[in-house]
């Protein structure tokens, strides 16, 4: 596609190709929607075409010597994930086709996939041939199968033969594969396998997402306009001060994700940028929108995953949290099935690099941003409460903006019960805060906790079109002790003058609630408005 003729933004990354290609084979894993297919069309053009005519005015024009070469390309997302046969029979089909369009007239498919790709590069091989394979979403089928431990086996056994009988082969001018997971027990990451693995090579760690600067060059007419928008100015009178207020703004949402093993650099996530870019085209408006979650970026491996595992939901309610994992654990996963669950975590995109690799036995993980930290309260909904979150009563009236105080208890009342204390043991103030906090985010709230004020951190705050709601949390053992924790509550949204910050609300609700923790009674049993 020539992007300057339709008028598209090309963000030029062709700087990375040329020594990418030296590497002759080469696997990546990236979370969906960042930009791994793209990459992969890009070397695909490059080495069937050249640089003519698509590639003027990059980085690359006058740099690519390589010559031309037929490319085999396999994209697994496309293929069968239900039936190792049909499968078989997609990926049998490919190279067959591939086979009779570059006439390789020896050929002669096999019943089994793998076999067809050994008798073909052998063939090509015969023939002083060579070819570029490239293969998208190699772990495809394995994640769609997580909880189906005979289709699981099967298609794992089935990838293995099939990297197996491509390895070391003369006739592969150049081999990229790129996938969501890393698993160990795959061949392509076996000792003595020849694929170079660039996951974390911090030469490569930019190659795929956007950086500031890049966005500041690429994007500087987009990026003048959200600022006009934002300001409430012309385009002509938008400053160099705006512009960096809005990249400031864009970076707390969408950057912040680190794939080097160095822990230097970090990218944004492309998705999330230009969706941004396009809402704000087309509302005439900036709006900061969960936009990688609301499109892929609850993939079916994290879905699959959470039908049999449960997940600990105390490690990613607090933003800031380090989560730390094994080296071993991190580099060397072996099975999704036991996959550690922040690792997989990592790799789906949720979280990200917050440590050097190279440094330590221990590797720290943390949530990448803003839209990341909405994303996962979002997924934790999906789990905790089935999607069944709501803050509206009978008549459609949003709760939080125009209840009472008793409207918005039995609303808490109505959160703690949506779960079976097995599931989830609301057995300290920090759960019972942190289990309101994740079910509202699921709401689309906006919720905040911990918030700092001069004398003090309310424990949970929620801003609402017309209100800014306070709830100071406390946790007692039984009736009498919840009488008690009230007045300390009351007491201290008093002393700390919680909620009284700047902007102002047209209404300030203030509210101590003790929740009673006996097990007749799981309950807010005690609350109080506090003027």
């Amino acid at each position: 596609m020539d992007f300057t003729l339709e008028n598209f933004i090309y963000v030029d990354k062709t700087v990375y190709i040329p020594q990418l290609v030296k590497l002759k084979r080469v696997f990546i894993s990236r979370p969906r929607r960042f930009g791994k297919s793209l990459t992969l069309d890009t070397i695909a053009t490059l080495f069937e075409t050249g640089v003519e005519p698509y590639f003027k005015g990059t980085w690359i024009y006058d740099k690519w010597t390589e010559p031309t070469y037929p490319v085999l390309r396999l994209n697994f997302l496309n293929f069968d994930k239900n039936s190792l046969e049909k499968f078989n029979n997609k990926l049998n089909s490919k190279i067959t086709e591939f086979a009779e369009l570059n006439h390789v007239t020896t050929y002669k498919e096999k019943e089994e996939a793998e076999d067809s790709i050994d008798h073909l590069l052998e063939q090509l091989r015969l023939e002083g041939r060579q070819i570029v394979i490239l293969i998208d979403e190699y772990d495809c089928q394995m994640t769609a199968n997580i909880n189906n431990e005979t289709l699981y086996k099967q298609f794992q056994e089935k990838i293995k033969s099939f990297y197996a009988n491509i390895k070391d082969k003369f006739a592969i001018k150049f081999l990229g594969i790129t996938g969501v997971t890393r698993l160990k027990v795959v061949s392509i990451f076996s000792v003595g396998s020849d694929i170079n693995d660039i996951t974390n090579a911090s030469a490569y760690s930019q190659m795929i997402g956007f950086t500031r600067d890049e966005i500041k060059k690429y994007y500087i007419d987009y990026l003048k306009l959200a600022s006009s928008y934002g300001n409430n100015c012309s385009v002509d009178d938008v400053t160099d001060t705006q512009i960096e207020s809005l990249l400031d703004r864009l970076a707390q949402n969408y950057d912040g994700y680190c794939f080097d093993e160095d822990y230097e650099k970090k990218v944004f996530s492309t998705w999330s940028v230009n969706k941004f870019f396009q809402t704000m085209i087309e509302k005439k408006k900036v709006q900061f929108g969960e936009y990688w979650y609301d499109n892929g970026g609850l993939p079916s491996i994290l879905v699959n995953y959470l039908k049999t595992h449960e997940l600990n939901i105390f490690e990613y309610l607090d933003k800031d949290k380090l989560l730390k994992v094994s080296d071993e654990d991190f580099k060397n996963p072996t099975s999704l099935t036991t996959i550690n669950q922040n690792v997989l975590m990592c790799q789906t995109g949720y979280l990200t690099l917050r440590s050097s690799l190279t440094e330590s036995s221990d590797v720290f993980l943390g949530i990448p941003n803003g839209e990341l930290y909405k994303a996962l309260n979002k997924l934790l909904a999906t789990k905790f409460f089935k999607g069944n979150i709501s803050v509206s009563n009978a008549n459609g009236e949003n709760i939080l903006n125009v209840g009472s105080v008793e409207d918005i208890i039995s609303l808490l009342n109505t959160m703690v019960n949506t779960v079976t204390y097995d599931a989830y043991p609301l057995n300290s103030e920090s759960a019972v805060q942190n289990y309101v906090k994740a079910y509202l985010l699921g709401a689309k709230q906006n919720v905040f906790s911990e918030i700092h004020q001069a004398k003090g951190r309310a424990d949970l705050m929620i801003e609402t079109n017309k209100r800014r709601i306070v709830i100071e949390f406390k946790y007692a053992k039984d009736e009498t002790e919840a009488k008690a924790k009230l007045s300390e509550a009351i007491e201290q949204i008093k002393t700390r003058d919680y909620g009284n910050i700047v902007p102002r609300k047209d209404e300030l609700l203030r509210i101590a609630a003790v929740f009673n923790a006996d097990p007749k009674v799981r309950a807010f049993t005690q609350y109080k408005f506090v003027q």
